[in-house]
């Protein structure tokens, strides 16, 4: 796994934008390099750009100290990356992509 990191701003306590800068699998629908709101209601995420909307379980944690930046967590197979992990800059907050 590695980190990639990204823009983000709060939207509010359960949404916020984040910007992918590469392809990236979420719930195994591959999603194009933009920017993204991501949506949270309790285990579940909703990330959307346009018509493109995918929506996948998640884990909110809460770690010992705040990020410094908003990073993503990836997994790699036959050159595809899948986000498992989506830290949240200057917030003790991780989502853990199930």
């Amino acid at each position: 796994m590695f980190a990639l990191a990204t823009s983000f701003a709060l939207a509010g306590a359960s949404s916020f934008n984040v910007i992918l800068f590469q392809p990236s699998i979420i719930a195994g629908q591959e999603l194009k390099p933009g920017e993204y709101k991501v949506q949270l209601n309790g285990d579940k995420m909703t990330i959307k750009r346009g018509k493109t909307s995918v929506e996948t379980s998640v884990k909110s944690e809460q770690v010992e100290a705040k990020f410094a930046s908003t990073s993503m967590r990836y997994t790699n197979a036959d050159g595809k990356l899948t986000v498992t992990e989506i830290r949240i800059g200057g917030t003790k907050t991780k989502i853990v992509v199930k």
